[in-house]
This record gives C-alpha cells, sequence and structure tokens, in this order.
C-alpha cells in the first residue's frame, strides 16, 4: 500500500468544532469537509492517514521531525543502547546526545515528538473509527476490515507509547471527542496492557491471512504483535500459541540472504510479516512518503553517496560482538575484551588492512568498515565517510542505505537519501528467535538451540556473504551452529539474546529488549565503563535502575493536560 498524503485527523477536528459566527463559515479552499469524507473513500482515505503516521511524518511537521517519531527507532532503541552513537559532531542534534550520555530528562523535544507522533497516529485511528459509524455506502465485511485495520495500528501506537515510557494513557474513539479538548485529558494510573491487547486480539481475530495491498495490517501481523506485546508482559504460553500459529500457517520463510531483508528490490518479501511502506516519486512534495525518519543517518560525504549528514554510527561494542571463535561461535562473555582493529586515527590515504580474525557475516550487512565493499558504491574508504571520526568513531550504518543501482526511480531526485527502502518492522527471524526464547523460559532447551540454529545456518550461507569485486568473500568469515546439547538454562538464554542482539543490530529493538529482559542497567553500565576510554562523552555515563527503564513523560504534555490548575499525567519514576 502506497502511503499518501491527506488533510486528517486535525482538519476534522477543526471542522466539528467549528465556531458558528456566520462571517466565519466559510468554505476551507484546502480541505476536506467531514460530509465530504463520511463514505467508503473517505474512511479509508482516513485509514491510510493512520498507516502513514508509522515514519512519523506530519503534515504538521512543525511540531516533531520525522526521525523523532518513525518506526525504526534508532534514537530510542539503538543510539540509547549499546548498539550505535549518535555519530556525527558533539554539536549537532545535541538532545540526542543527551539521550546518548543517559541525561535524560521530560523537557527533551525527542521525548515530546515522540509522543505527540503516536498520539498523532491514535487520533487517526480514532477519527477513522467515528466517521465509519455514520458510513452507508459500504458492507458489513469491508466495515469490519476497516475496524481491524484501525485497531490494529492504535494497538501499535499505545505498544510504542507503553514500552518507552509505561505508564501512559490508552485514548479510544469513545474517549476521544472532537467536541470537548478536555476529552483526552486521561490520567495515566491505569495499566493499558489490558486494552492493547483487546485492540490486537481484535485485529487477528477479523484480519485476513493475505493482503492484497503490501502494507496493509493482516492477521499474521496482528498476531505476531500481539504475542510480543505478551513476551513483554512474560506471558510464555500466549505468546508461544501466536508464533506457533505464524509457523504453521506456511506462509512466511527465512530469505536465502540475510541482507534480502534490507534491499528496495526485495521489500515485502516471504520473511516479512509487516513492515513500514516507502515510496518516492509518487508525487509527494519533497519526496515525504520516502523513508524520511532515517535522512539523517548516511555516511558523510565522499564515494558519491551522499553529503549528509553522518549520524547513526555502529558502536565499537557492536562490532565487537561479531567475532566468532574457532567454531564459528559467538564470544558471549568475552567478546569486548578487545576490539576487531578499525582505521581509528589513521589517514584516509594511508595503508589499512582490515581485521582478519573471524567473524561473523552479518557483520558486513550491518556496519560499513574501511576496507569492506559499502554495498554496491565500492570499497568502504573509512575516514573520508565520517565526519568526525574522533567523536563518533570509524564505522557506517548500513542496513537502510539505498544500493546505487537503486538511484533514480527507487530514490527522490535531489536527495537520494529519500528512497523505497522498506522498513521490516517485523520478520519471520523474530518470530523464530522468540519461540528459542519462550523455549528457554520453559526449559525446552534443545528445541531452543534448533531455532537459533535456523537462523546462524542462514547468516552461515557464502552466497550471502559480502563479496570482494573478484568474487571472494570481503573479510574472514567463520559462523557455525551450536552442535552440542544445551543442559545449561542460564547459558541458553544468553545465547538467544546475543543472537537477537546479531540478527536484529542497529533495527532500534536493542535498548527495549535489554529492559524487558531485565538486563538493561548491567549491560549498558558495563558497556559505559569501557565506551568512555574510546568516546569521551560517555565516560562516567550510568544506567539508573527503576529510573531509566523507561523515558520521562515530556513535561510539556503534563502541563497541558491541567484541569482546574491540576495535570491529569503524573511523572515517572526518578523524573
Amino acid at each position: 500500500m502506497k502511503k499518501i498524503t491527506i488533510l486528517c485527523g486535525v482538519i476534522l477536528l477543526t471542522l466539528w468544532s467549528a465556531c458558528s459566527d456566520s462571517f466565519l463559515d466559510v468554505k476551507p479552499k484546502a480541505a476536506l469537509s467531514a460530509t465530504t469524507l463520511q463514505n467508503t473513500k473517505g474512511v479509508n482515505s482516513l485509514l491510510v492517514a493512520a498507516y502513514s503516521m508509522l515514519d512519523g511524518w506530519a503534515t504538521a511537521e512543525g511540531a516533531y521531525r520525522s526521525y523523532q517519531v518513525g518506526a525504526d527507532n534508532w534514537v530510542y532503541g539503538s543510539v540509547a543502547s549499546d548498539d550505535a552513537y549518535k555519530g556525527t559532531i558533539a554539536g549537532d542534534q545535541p538532545p540526542i546526545s543527551l539521550i546518548e550520555q543517559a541525561n535524560i530528562a521530560s523537557d527533551n523535544i525527542y521525548f515530546r515528538g515522540k509522543w505527540r507522533g503516536m498520539y498523532d497516529g491514535i487520533a487517526r485511528c480514532n477519527d477513522a473509527l467515528q466517521l465509519l459509524a455514520k458510513v452507508t455506502d459500504i458492507s458489513d465485511a469491508e466495515r469490519a476490515q476497516i475496524v481491524a485495520e484501525a485497531r490494529f495500528l492504535r494497538g501499535h501506537f499505545h505498544f510504542e507509547l507503553k514500552k518507552m515510557y509505561n505508564m501512559v494513557p490508552y485514548i479510544d474513539e469513545v474517549t476521544y471527542d472532537p467536541n470537548n479538548l478536555e476529552s483526552t485529558k486521561v490520567p495515566n494510573t491505569a495499566d493499558i496492557w489490558p486494552k492493547i491487547e483487546a485492540d490486537l486480539q481484535a485485529a487477528y481475530g477479523v484480519l485476513p491471512t493475505k493482503q492484497a495491498s503490501p502494507g496493509r495490517a493482516s492477521k499474521w501481523a496482528a498476531a505476531a504483535t500481539l504475542a510480543k506485546a505478551y513476551l513483554f508482559q512474560e506471558k510464555w504460553g500466549d505468546a508461544k500459541t501466536l508464533l506457533e500459529e505464524i509457523v504453521a500457517s506456511n506462509q512466511f520463510a527465512l530469505m536465502d540472504k540475510y541482507h534480502d531483508n534490507f534491499r528496495q528490490v526485495t521489500n515485502n518479501n516471504k520473511e516479512s510479516i509487516f513492515e513500514v511502506q516507502y515510496s518516492v516519486n509518487d508525487g509527494a512534495p519533497g519526496g515525504e512518503n520516502g523513508n524520511i525518519g532515517s535522512t539523517l543517518n548516511y555516511p558523510y560525504g565522499g564515494g558519491g553517496v551522499t553529503t549528509c549528514c553522518g549520524f547513526f554510527q555502529p558502536s565499537q561494542n557492536l562490532v565487537n560482538a561479531f567475532k566468532t571463535d574457532a567454531n564459528g561461535l559467538p564470544l558471549l562473555d568475552t567478546f569486548n575484551d578487545a576490539d576487531v582493529t578499525s582505521d581509528q586515527g589513521i589517514e584516509a590515504t594511508a595503508p589499512f588492512t582490515p581485521y582478519t580474525g573471524t567473524v561473523d557475516p552479518r557483520l558486513d550487512w550491518t556496519v560499513g568498515r574501511r576496507g569492506i565493499p559499502y554495498l554496491d558504491w565500492g570499497v568502504h574508504p573509512g575516514k573520508t565517510y565520517v565526519r568526525d571520526q574522533a567523536y563518533g568513531g570509524p564505522y557506517s550504518p548500513k542496513k537502510h542505505v539505498m544500493y546505487r543501482s537503486d538511484v533514480g526511480s527507487a530514490t527522490f531526485a535531489g536527495n537520494p537519501r529519500l528512497n523505497a527502502n522498506n522498513y521490516r518492522m517485523i520478520r519471520y527471524s523474530h518470530v523464530i528467535l522468540w519461540l528459542a526464547e519462550i523455549a528457554v523460559k520453559q526449559g525446552d532447551l534443545e528445541t531452543a538451540r534448533g531455532y537459533v540454529n535456523q537462523i546462524r545456518a542462514r547468516a552461515a550461507h557464502p552466497d550471502g556473504f559480502v563479496k570482494n569485486a573478484d568474487g571472494t568473500p570481503a573479510a574472514n568469515y567463520l559462523i557455525g551452529e551450536y552442535t552440542t546439547t544445551w543442559t545449561d538454562a542460564a547459558l541458553a538464554l544468553k545465547a538467544v539474546q546475543f543472537e537477537q542482539r546479531l540478527e536484529f543490530a542497529m533495527e532500534g529493538h536493542r535498548r527495549f529488549d535489554l529492559v524487558r529482559w531485565k538486563i538493561a542497567a548491567e549491560t549498558l553500565n558495563a558497556y559505559y565503563l569501557v565506551e568512555g576510554t574510546k568516546r569521551s562523552y560517555l565516560k562516567n555515563v550510568q544506567f539508573v535502575p527503576s529510573k531509566h527503564e523507561y523515558f520521562p513523560i515530556p513535561i510539556q504534555e503534563i502541563l497541558n493536560t491541567q484541569i482546574g490548575g491540576q495535570p491529569t499525567l503524573t511523572q515517572n519514576q526518578g523524573y
């Protein structure tokens, strides 16, 4: 489903609460009236508008920036974890630097941007549902489908808020009254997991197993999202039932090549369960339907890739995690004892030999490093792709970057950073590794080992390695399966969690996983201790338990909820 730009929730709110003075009753020239939208086509347009908020781009863009809101959560899930640095230079986007350094405050504009973007998406879902109740030219089947898709999206947006801020208000179409601006000033004292589950369960029960339009939520997208919600609550049995249904559907499979999950030409492939659709050259102004949430996250100049902006650089800790032992297995406890060598501090014109130790081949589909081909742009030159190596390190992000061969029809004219490479929010590999996690929790260690080995076997296929121009592997790739019986539950869980990091690195999941695994404090404080010797701005940084598991509710939003001088929102613990 190609995302389109329309005027929706804010317009409807304005129309439905308009003043009655006759001299103000002038029909807007560039807005859609509620009456105009009150039909099947109109309500579907509002539904598409709700989908469009998955990438965080709104018509009233000044309220927040797309990179504060987008589904890939690169700031909150990756930069705020041990996967990535903010990158670029110290003075660019300092609010991200504060988040990276665990200097987390309720007035940070990024937290308000995410909050507003998610509630904007929720409002669009509720607009669609409220309008649907007035539409008469629609079949019962299509009505049920629209309700299911709107509830799926509403569940997703509330889920995003829940994992970011924990205690947040739940707003549905009954709560929201467009004629009462205080209707959404709802306390955040109740846990909203049951209501998120209800939305996703309703979607799961109605949506088809396959949609005609790519990008629309299916039964399996709802099942996977609901299973993920169960995982966050440690409802292992409930999650397992749904995940096994997805497997039994035989509708999904791992792609033969790992990197086909990150290419525009393989969008909506057999591994994709739900992905955010991006498009370009579709008539939208400024290419805003492209993957604009990642618009900052490209190598800084050189090689023809881009000239901006150098953000989102992989951490040394992440690169080290891809080292393997003589059997091709990860170094679960010792991976960070020594660094994969890089060209840090070496002049761009000086000779450099890439690291010769064995590494997991997924490294070079995740990280751009000197001496290794950077997609089809040529060999990554190292320092000339990095804006300030002393600050952000020597590495470049890779998964969201377009190929040189994509420049043109798959990129926006004049700015190839805006392109049609979708974000795969949930893949079949998620399902496999979530099942592995559940199997460990339920004491079935050998089943967990089998699931992990499925993922590792795919990564080990030589056809999927990064290759030099002569067809030889670009590095010393060695990855093996776990061949020894798993008998230690703690070690098995560590292996499963480590595999999730390797498989989904730089995809915005890491911090949220660490929090739900209850290992965020120990993992991130160990990271800061070592990384602070490499990046001075991380020296003495601390993750504070019972505080930093969640971000603060934006202070402006607390102030905005005042009724009779008293706010209805309560701040999170520690802020």
